[in-house]
């Protein structure tokens, strides 16, 4: 078990697809062992170990196995992850710990999530289901009992036709269309834009997605508070469900990000959403967490 002492902390570093968290194993206390800011200054990629956020391994809640907390790069907390779910499977794993019935019965903010660790090594996730209804996302764009399916959001001096979905936590969702290509797309400059839209008062995830075929979407991600990721798990559940919506594409496809492919499924008779990709350890280490933000305000100041 990872412990904590004064003012050191042993983490595990975990990627899926690119996407990377560091993990800590908290199992001896029921909240987080590090601030919101510690988290942010262990993220940092000169001043930290670098990551897109920190996910922390606590007791179980609700009858679930364990629980699971993640904070952002930028200190704020989200509902779930789904690479960063997987990552969290794999280390379970790692640390020799039986699941129940090959599976791990996972309690997070957006409800219970199961990952099982396949013998080839990737993860499935039972996702569960999407949330469709405006109140539920939440946005403004509909009203709250109402989907979000092709509305207009005006965005960088333009209109764009958007779907939104949510798998615990909320998603935008664009599909180019009319020539633009995801290469052209300037992601670092419209991506704040749509994650701060006053239309999407917890704020939201973003996806652009191009559909090659009817199994095959190519999407990037601007991730709710840590930026432009190599991948997003939740984010490639959204963009397949908002496809099936708008017809076009079928219930089950790979999703490329620019970290790899996931196989996403929607089972459209128990509304599940089913996500299979990978997880790999990176490195294990210590570090001095309070060390850590004290460096990073030391060099904002100078």
């Amino acid at each position: 078990m990872a412990i904590r002492l004064p003012s050191r902390l042993v983490f595990h570093k975990y990627q899926g697809l690119g996407n990377d968290f560091i993990l800590v194993d908290n199992r001896h206390q029921p909240q987080p062992c590090l601030t919101p800011e510690e988290a942010a200054a262990l993220c940092n990629r000169r001043f930290g170990v670098g990551a897109d956020g920190v996910i922390f391994l606590l007791p179980g809640q609700e009858g679930a196995d364990f629980s699971m907390r993640l904070f952002n790069s930028d200190g704020s907390e989200a509902e779930m992850c789904g690479n960063g779910i997987r990552c969290l499977a794999r280390f379970l794993q790692d640390l020799g710990i039986p699941s129940r019935d090959g599976a791990y019965q996972i309690h997070t903010l957006a409800g219970r999530i199961v990952p099982r660790v396949r013998p080839d090594g990737l993860v499935t996730v039972d996702m569960g289901i999407p949330r469709l209804l405006a109140g539920q996302i939440p946005t403004t764009l509909a009203r709250p009992e109402e989907k979000v399916m092709r509305q207009p959001l005006q965005v960088a001096g333009r209109e764009w036709q958007v779907t939104a979905v949510s798998m615990g936590n909320p998603h935008c969702v664009v599909f180019l269309e009319g020539g633009g290509s995801l290469e052209e797309l300037e992601l670092e400059k419209v991506g704040p834009l749509f994650e701060h839209h006053p239309a999407f008062p917890e704020r939201t995830n973003t996806e652009f997605v191009q559909v090659l075929s009817p199994s095959y979407l190519r999407l990037r991600v601007w991730e709710r508070g840590a930026g432009a990721t190599l991948a997003c798990g939740t984010g490639a559940c959204a963009a397949l469900v908002a496809a099936v919506l708008e017809e076009r594409a079928e219930p089950q496809a790979t999703v490329e990000l620019p970290g790899g492919h996931l196989e996403v499924r929607w089972d459209l008779e128990t509304q599940h959403v089913w996500m299979t990709g990978p997880a790999l350890p990176v490195f294990s280490g210590t570090t001095a967490p309070e060390e850590v933000l004290g460096s990073q305000a030391q060099q904002e100041k100078s």
